[in-house]
């Protein structure tokens, strides 16, 4: 039995504006219009189980809480059905990919057998030759069969200071012993790595028996292997029927900050690493999406509409708006509603200076979309101004918001299409197409769509304070009451 992992966490502040807080790099979509996770997640699929249809187990995604329905609504569009889409295990906050990985080896050893294998993938990362992938799986799998502890390492196609290194000795199977992981390198010993050709560039993804990394775990890490045993005594969930494992943030903060690395795979002297050329990128700043796109014959690229005019290597990412480049060259250009980069693509992997300055001044552009994804669907700020905010709300069929009061602001809601379901105050009511209700403020309401269309409506609030956190719940069906 194989059972993927996928690891779902990071801010990617490098692909800010467009991976933010509040949806971060794993759920941008790329030109083709599929997310990084829904690439990952259907690449798992693909392997779990061996690869045996008879076989085919569960994904286990390990992610924040706050994830949880975004990463659904995404497996949903894989169309694979509820019985692969398996467990989600969800963190509280970030502790690093150690805890991560420990917790889920905790999980996989409990339901399938400390013999049951792992891959270990990271939602952010694209791999363009599936059939390449999926051997590569397989020569790890017979690697982990033999109690290895196995990482996958991409064979450079250049020197990059990007990327971590993995130095490889010996064959074993179709792998080869892993002698030692290496920091980003400077441009010479980067150089220096790829000219021997015994040097890897580390992936991040990995293949193990869940026994064997937690015990590897505790000779290395005990610190993280104690923590993962306090953690897993208090999870919020039946434990043998999985689904949706919710970790308590009072164990959860008290493991250690650390990568799977560092913890153990540095460590340990029983490492394999599978040498593997399957079109790997870990998406890590705009210099990698800008080489997805195809270039034209003055090396500019364009996802979106945009025109140049005597400019040259030259990347525009704008799907809302036309852009036009005029006389330009070497430049980034990422457009998106509510902000907009540019940048000189020897600087892309600066952009996360831009969000910390962000946080520093606590702006909302670190953090949220003009467009924001909730459990029942989105809202889209319009326009705001003193004592006013207007909002564009889309709630999916069937789905409801929560049963809440606001002390400082009224809400007057105006249906444009479909038909909603209204509790206001002690009335309930139903709002069709061209109608409209006032909530005053201290009234508890709630909005549903009974249908099965979207529905789609505007909210116009005004009060002393619109802040998202005035609000009080008392009933929630997404558990956030």
């Amino acid at each position: 039995m194989l059972i993927p992992v996928i690891l779902s966490g990071g801010a990617g502040t490098r692909l800010w504006p467009v991976s933010r807080e509040g949806h971060p790099k794993p759920f941008m979509k790329l030109a083709d219009g599929e997310s990084l996770l829904l690439k990952t997640y259907c690449r798992a699929a693909a392997v779990a189980g061996n690869g045996a249809p008879t076989q085919c187990g569960e994904i286990l995604t390990v992610t924040n809480r706050d994830y949880y329905f975004m990463s659904k609504d995404e497996f949903a569009c894989a169309k694979l059905g509820e019985t692969q889409s398996g467990a989600f295990m969800l963190e509280p906050m970030g502790r690093n990919t150690a805890p991560a990985v420990a917790m889920a080896a905790r999980y996989v050893a409990e339901k399938y057998g400390r013999d049951a294998l792992m891959l270990v993938l990271a939602a952010d990362h694209l791999v363009q030759d599936q059939a390449g992938f999926a051997a590569a799986v397989a020569s790890a799998v017979e690697l982990a069969k033999r109690d290895k502890l196995v990482t996958f390492g991409i064979v450079p196609t250049s020197p990059d200071t990007g990327f971590g290194y993995i130095e490889a000795g010996e064959k074993i199977g179709d792998g080869r012993t892993a002698l030692r992981f290496v920091e980003k390198p400077d441009a010479v010993k980067a150089a220096e790595y790829v000219a021997t050709g015994n040097y890897l560039w580390n992936s991040g993804m990995f293949c193990f028996k869940a026994g064997v990394i937690l015990d590897e775990m505790k000779r290395h890490a005990p610190d993280v292997a104690a923590a993962t045993e306090s953690c897993w005594a208090s999870l919020h969930a039946d434990k043998s029927a999985g689904q949706m494992l919710e970790i308590p943030a009072e164990t959860f903060e008290k493991m250690p900050d650390i990568s799977i690395d560092y913890a153990v795979m540095e460590r340990s002297s029983n490492v394999a690493v599978v040498p593997s050329t399957f079109g790997w990128s870990d998406i890590g700043s705009w210099g990698a999406i800008r080489d997805l796109v195809a270039p034209d014959q003055d090396s500019n690229r364009a996802v979106g509409d945009a025109i140049f005019v005597d400019s040259h290597n030259t990347y525009v990412q704008s799907p809302d708006r036309l852009v036009a480049a005029v006389g330009v060259a070497d430049l980034m250009i990422i457009d998106t509603p509510d902000a907009l980069l540019v940048a000189h693509p020897d600087r892309a992997q600066d952009v996360k200076q831009v969000v910390a300055c962000l946080k520093k001044q606590n702006h909302d552009a670190y953090k949220l979309h003009r467009t924001v994804s909730r459990p029942w669907g989105t809202y889209t700020v319009l326009e705001e101004g003193p004592r006013f905010k207007i909002k564009r709300i889309e709630v999916k069929p069937g789905a409801s918001l929560s049963l809440q009061m606001h002390h400082h602001r009224s809400e007057h809601w105006i249906v444009v299409c479909g038909m909603a379901k209204v509790v206001n105050g002690d009335k309930e009511i139903f709002v069709g197409t061209n109608e409209s209700t006032y909530i005053p403020a201290g009234h508890k309401h709630r909005l549903e769509n009974p249908g099965v269309l979207d529905l789609v409506m505007i909210e116009v609030q005004s009060g002393e304070y619109l802040g998202e956190d005035d609000i009080v719940r008392f009933q929630d069906v997404y558990g956030r009451a």
